[in-house]
């Protein structure tokens, strides 16, 4: 009887459906990987950046190749040495019976499995090195810093760039060898070089001097890794700050000298071992050098730290605390920062605080992160077009002044088009692009409390918008479809549309064809096939509207499109617009960073740029060095990107620019003066910057080490106000009822992020576009520090700071203005009627500016009505100086009202509604000695009607009729005031918007 074989007498279909797929999932995953590469250097192309994508694949492609070749070669060729000394008899026992029935199995695919096996090893290192592409190209195209570290007096690029290779380096290699110390141990084992559990001699002589020889060379990686240990003491946590502290000077540092000689002489004793054949030597060298590791580097070190640091602790640390004063502030861009003593009297005069309010009465009042909804209500002009929900803050010059606006992009957003409008065509090739650069002034309103959109400060050539924060992922342009161009008129500035409608209707819609060259061009079949297969869209290949002359628009976000070109840099979290020459171009900048800058102190880019405003920030990356070395540019309508080289020469830029053939940036003499009037100090750097001064703004080590004179950044008071005032118990339920409660001083929050403005900073010549934060004392709440940084062309990245002076009478820090606000009839009162109709309200930025010689705050209210396609509009203008508040419809009355009274506390009341900001009121009539009852009473009645009027126009949302009505209760109450022959309290007055 025969046996039959498993598997014999199978189609041979079924036993090739395996190797089959195999072949198949290879040919996807390369094809996959040939489609993205190919795509990519379309795409670079197409922006003139070809060398930033063959640099970056070269250099993975060589790592990949150089690191997993040399961990194949050094696992492969080790586990071959074992196999080859293996030795030709083995004594008989259960132990190598046991493994005789393995080795039996491999030895006839030994050859295949070690290839397959070394190729994995090789693999993950080759991998794992070709991410490290970054710090090779830095190690090989290093530039000097010139200036050197104070302990070891090496060139500080040493740490930023050599140190960082070196350490990778050593890793490997450790890895490396460790891995084939496993592996081959493992081989000895299999094949019986080592014998653990058979009677006689447990290792062979072969496998003794093979595996004494690899722990050699892991000790004395190990000797050079205590030789790095030396420099890596520059980065010490140790001490009382980072870098390296007087125990790592004077115990850590010898100590590592010692264990370098240890960890020679151990390695030497392991070779030794290959003649002499003692298994005491190397046993005896290995516990030579762990306990010298406990013993010379531990325990020493940590008597030092308990016993000569601890109890003299200044002492012995203000040295090494002054290096780390001098190299932070050096490192963040800090060590220029002027430092002014600012007494903030609340004590000043009505005269003099009347004589300042002229420098403060142009405060911006307009929150760009409030007001999205309304500037999308009022200018979208379309339902395809919208706005970020984060507005930006720019500066242009009207009539010769300086002037802070709002600006916005008017976009495309396809998440707009209703179910019936969602189609291929719709989305990818008739709805491409937005059109407009939407403005208005910072500082002022309407009537009604909404922008002034009609005070346009620029005029453009070409509007339209391709390239944008809102844009789709991909459209193709130049087809045989039209492109929705906006209402008809708009791209010329004629559009007949008026403020607040939203064209619909297709015959009001213009056309448009791009004649631009953005984008891939699809001249060809294979490019059409690319990126059909890219974006897995078969009508990409088989739609009659693409032409070859049609181009692919794709990484169309700002951010996303520089970060692509240059991606060493971290990028700020907020482009911003601008109108350039008549074009819009998008405004980002760019940051060269390190953590290889000795002595200063490291911080998270990620946690220092957080506020209660952030929708992104930097990533979680720890650094101790950052430079705003680069101004970057998108051109909205073509996506042309512009590296601008900015500032003083950054060896780390230099070194990148280097790394990339040297002509990737061009100079700052490049930047036009049109393009520079609009570029900002950026917020992400101001912000990493203002957490290191909340401490190294003490400049002495002894202050800095009593910690005394630290400050803090205040967390944001906006969303403790916008809970207090609008919960329904929040101030009463009528005018004059008592306050809200107060809310903690000490707000425990996201920070409160700083703001840009226009600004007269004390002590400077007229007003500067600046970006400007408050600090309060360390776990205090009242003001301990203002400071801004100018964007102005002749004292750019300046930083100013008004310290104010420590005891006495401190000012108000942001908490405690913020219950001021809360807790003061006069806002409550102002606030009643929003809170009546249940009208949403919302506190806007809270300003601090200095005037008079204290510190004005000043706090816009802005209000949205419930239901319907309501939106957020200013209504009322707090401000703050010392104990005074004022709460008005308008910077200019408040103003009025709080300068153009004593210094006590103001009467709880609540201004009239202004009709326009700068507004006179009527003058109030002459009492009367004797005054008719009929006459009064017929005034009274006239008061009461004007009231009620008023609040039937405002639930029905007719503010223009509010505003009447307002008006006449304002005359009328003057009128009783003037009967009376008295004061005469107003009723509360203002609206929301819808």
């Amino acid at each position: 009887m025969s046996v039959r074989t498993p598997g014999a007498g199978l189609p041979a279909r079924p036993r090739l459906l395996g190797p089959v797929l195999v072949v198949l999932a290879v040919i996807l995953l390369l094809g996959g990987v040939g489609v993205s590469l190919y795509t990519d250097l379309l795409w670079f192309r197409s922006v003139d950046f070809t060398t930033v994508f063959t640099t970056v694949l070269t250099t993975k492609l060589l790592l990949f190749v150089l690191f997993g070749l040399l961990m194949a070669v050094l696992v492969g060729a080790n586990v071959a040495v074992a196999y080859r000394v293996r030795p030709p008899f083995r004594p008989m026992s259960l132990e190598q019976q046991n493994l005789e029935r393995y080795r039996v199995a491999i030895e006839p695919f030994l050859k295949p499995v070690l290839i397959i096996g070394a190729s994995i090893f090789g693999l993950f290192a080759g991998l794992s090195a070709a991410a490290r592409w970054q710090t090779w190209l830095l190690w090989r195209n290093g530039t000097p810093f010139g200036e050197v570290d104070a302990q070891f007096g090496r060139d500080i690029s040493y740490f930023a760039f050599t140190y960082p290779f070196q350490r990778f380096v050593l890793g490997f290699l450790l890895t490396a060898v460790v891995l084939a110390l496993i592996a081959s141990a493992a081989t000895h084992y299999l094949f019986g070089g080592l014998r653990l559990q058979t009677v006689g001699e447990k290792v062979s002589p072969a496998a003794r001097a093979h595996l004494s020889v690899l722990l050699g060379l892991v000790v004395l990686l190990k000797a050079f890794a205590y030789y790095l240990d030396r420099y890596g003491l520059a980065f010490s946590e140790r001490g009382y700050v980072q870098g390296p502290s007087f125990t790592d000077v004077n115990a850590v540092l010898p100590a590592k000298n010692i264990l370098i000689g240890i960890a020679v002489i151990c390695a030497l004793l392991f070779f030794a071992n290959i003649v002499v054949r003692n298994i005491l030597l190397p046993a005896g060298a290995l516990g030579l050098l762990v306990v010298s590791a406990v013993v010379i580097g531990g325990v020493y070190p940590a008597y030092t730290q308990q016993f000569r640091v601890k109890p003299n602790e200044i002492q012995r640390e203000e040295e090494f605390i002054q290096r780390n004063i001098e190299a932070t502030r050096r490192a963040y861009g800090i060590d220029e920062t002027v430092v002014s003593q600012y007494a903030a009297s609340q004590d000043a005069t009505p005269e003099q605080l009347r004589a300042q309010a002229s420098t403060v009465d142009t405060a911006r009042l307009l929150d760009p992160t409030v007001l999205a909804p309304t500037f999308e209500q009022l200018q979208r002009l379309t339902f395809y077009f919208g706005v970020n929900n984060q507005l930006d803050i720019d500066r242009y010059k009207v009539d010769g002044e300086l002037q802070d606006f709002v600006v916005a992009a008017r976009e495309v957003d396809i998440g707009n088009l209703s179910g019936a409008q969602r189609s291929w065509i719709n989305e990818r090739l008739a709805y491409t692009h937005g059109n407009g650069l939407i403005s208005a002034p910072a500082d002022r309103v309407d009537a009604e409390g909404r922008p002034l959109f009609d005070e346009t400060p620029f005029e453009l050539q070409q509007s339209r918008i391709y390239y944008g924060e809102l844009s789709p992922s991909y459209s193709i342009v130049n087809t045989n479809q039209p492109e929705i161009d906006g209402p008809v008129g708009l791209a010329e500035g004629q559009a007949d549309v008026a403020e607040g409608e939203v064209v619909e209707d297709d015959e009001s819609q213009a056309t448009f064809n791009y004649d631009g060259d953005g984008g891939v061009q699809l001249s060809g079949l294979g490019r059409k096939l690319a990126y059909a297969l890219k974006y897995r869209e078969p009508n990409l290949l088989l739609s009659d509207a693409i032409t070859s002359d049609s181009r692919l628009m794709y990484v169309r976000e700002p951010r996303e499109r520089v970060q692509k070109v240059a991606p060493f840099l971290e990028l700020d979290s907020d482009p911003y617009p601008a109108a350039v020459d008549g074009r819009i171009v998008w405004i980002i900048d760019g940051y060269t960073t390190s953590a290889g800058f000795p002595y200063s102190q490291r911080t998270v880019l990620g946690n220092a740029t957080a506020d209660s405003q952030s929708t992104r920030r930097l990533p979680q990356e720890q650094v101790n060095y950052i430079r705003n070395s680069v101004k970057a540019t998108v051109d909205a309508y073509d996506g042309t990107v512009t590296l601008y080289e900015f500032g003083e020469k950054d060896p780390v830029l230099q070194s990148w620019n280097k790394a990339f053939g040297g002509d990737l940036l061009e100079p700052e003499s490049a930047i036009s003066p049109e393009l520079r009037a609009h570029l900002r100090y950026p917020e992400d750097l101001f912000k990493v910057q203002r957490q290191l001064l909340t401490q190294y703004h003490v400049t002495d080590a002894r202050e800095f080490f009593s910690r005394e004179d630290f400050w803090e950044v205040p967390a944001d008071p906006a969303d403790a106000l916008n809970d207090a005032t609008n919960t329904p118990t929040a101030a009463g339920g009528q005018p004059g009822a008592p306050a809200a409660s107060t809310i903690d001083e000490s707000l425990d929050g996201p920070d409160q992020p700083p703001f840009y403005s226009l600004l007269q900073f004390p002590g400077q010549p007229g007003q500067r576009f600046q970006l400007s934060t408050s600090f309060t004392g360390l776990n205090r709440p009242n003001l301990a520090a203002f400071a801004s940084v100018s964007s102005d062309q002749d004292d750019y990245g300046q930083i100013r700071v008004l310290q104010t002076p420590r005891g006495g009478n401190p000012p108000n820090g942001p908490g405690q203005v913020a219950n001021q606000f809360v807790s003061e009839q006069v806002v409550a009162d102002a606030l009643f009627p929003f809170r009546q109709n249940r009208a949403t309200v919302t506190f806007g930025n809270l300003l601090t500016l200095p005037a008079g010689g204290g510190l004005l705050y000043v706090q816009p209210v802005f209000v949205r009505a419930q239901g319907g396609e309501s939106f957020p509009t200013l209504q009322r203008v707090l401000v703050s100086y010392g104990n005074e508040v004022a709460a008005n419809t308008t910077l200019a009355g408040s103003l009025r009202d709080l300068f153009g009274t004593g210094t006590g506390t103001p009467t709880p009341t609540t201004p009239p509604v202004t009709p326009s900001p700068g507004a006179t009121p009527s003058p109030t009539p002459s009492a009367s000695p004797s005054v008719p009852a009929g006459d009064l009473a017929s005034a009274v009645q006239q008061a009461i009607t004007a009231y009620e009027q008023g609040q039937t126009a405002l639930r029905a949302g007719d503010f223009a009729g509010f505003g009447a009505a307002q008006e006449r209760l304002r005359i009328a109450l003057e009128r009783v005031e003037a009967l009376q022959g008295r004061s005469a309290s107003p009723a509360p007055s203002a609206a929301p918007t819808s």
